[in-house]
């Protein structure tokens, strides 16, 4: 793919932690990424506020935006983003994210999820689901462990394990379990827990956003709401969905394995197949991924 390429891509998140938002601004600053759609779980209207809050700072108010449960009552939203972006109206400006899904994943279209698979679970058990056809899923979630990840790149908390939970497959296994077995689902790239739990957004990458902050505002959004964070944590943040997204606009960001990915016990793991057209992250360049990151 050549750089100057924009990449047609749907985002679907959620907002139990700052993880998806600043994926959300990167990915609507970003100069490769024509961002399409934004699909939210389980999309509560306090959740489809704070999304619409980002698309009307960035002048995005035109991108539609799909909730899977918009009648929920919980608001699914951690206090970070009112703390650092102050106070933000609920909004029902969204419709039912199946719905949206189906129609924005056109042929050439990248869908990226840092949640549940709750919205793509509903366009796959769904009507006319042996229709359907995704050219690339990239997934926030999974766990590649001992016989997959080389003995010398694995994570200290991970070392010798097989199979581990995961917070976002956990969300809907069966959707999970569907979206591996359904055939139009061309390419599936699981950005997991492996690796992205090494990946921190600390003093130093914001030291390099307070840098260019003036340059975007997407970048700028960032750096107000993780200068917040930095000062009640200042170890930093793992962020795994950033990753995730980088690793969607250039797939060279990360070494990668075909596996076979497999449930067990409420865990997941993978194990090494060929033709399964199911890839798992096994290490990652730093330094392309932080160009990638602050190229918003």
């Amino acid at each position: 793919m050549q750089h100057d390429e924009r990449i047609p891509l749907v985002w679907d998140m959620e907002t139990s932690d700052p993880d998806d938002f600043l994926t959300l601004l990167m990915l609507l600053g970003h100069p490769r990424v024509d961002l399409r759609a934004v699909t939210v779980t389980p999309g509560t209207a306090e959740q489809v506020g704070v999304v619409r809050w980002a698309l009307r700072e960035l002048g995005r108010d035109d991108i539609p935006v799909g909730a899977y449960d918009l009648g929920r009552d919980k608001p699914c939203v951690s206090q970070w983003h009112y703390d650092a972006y102050g106070a933000i109206a609920p909004s029902r400006d969204a419709e039912p994210g199946p719905e949206l899904l189906r129609r924005a994943l056109r042929p050439g279209v990248t869908l990226v999820t840092g949640a549940a698979l709750k919205n793509l679970g509903g366009v796959i058990r769904g009507p006319h689901a042996d229709e359907f056809v995704l050219d690339r899923l990239v997934v926030q979630g999974g766990f590649a462990g001992e016989g997959v990840v080389p003995a010398e790149r694995q994570l200290e908390k991970f070392r010798g394990l097989v199979t581990c939970p995961s917070f976002n497959l956990n969300g809907d296994p069966k959707a999970v379990l569907a979206a591996l077995a359904h055939p139009g689902i061309r390419s599936r790239r699981f950005v997991s827990k492996n690796v992205c739990h090494g990946v921190v957004y600390d003093a130093g990458v914001h030291a390099q956003v307070t840098e260019l902050r003036q340059r975007s505002a997407s970048l700028a959004l960032i750096w107000r709401g993780m200068d917040h964070y930095l000062r009640k944590h200042p170890a930093g943040k793992i962020i795994h969905d950033p990753l995730a997204a980088c690793c969607a606009i250039d797939g060279s960001i990360g070494a990668w394995a075909e596996v076979e990915v497999y449930r067990a016990k409420g865990e997941w793991g993978a194990r090494l197949a060929e033709g399964t057209r199911t890839f798992i992250i096994v290490d990652y360049d730093r330094p392309r991924f932080l160009a990638t990151f602050l190229a918003c």
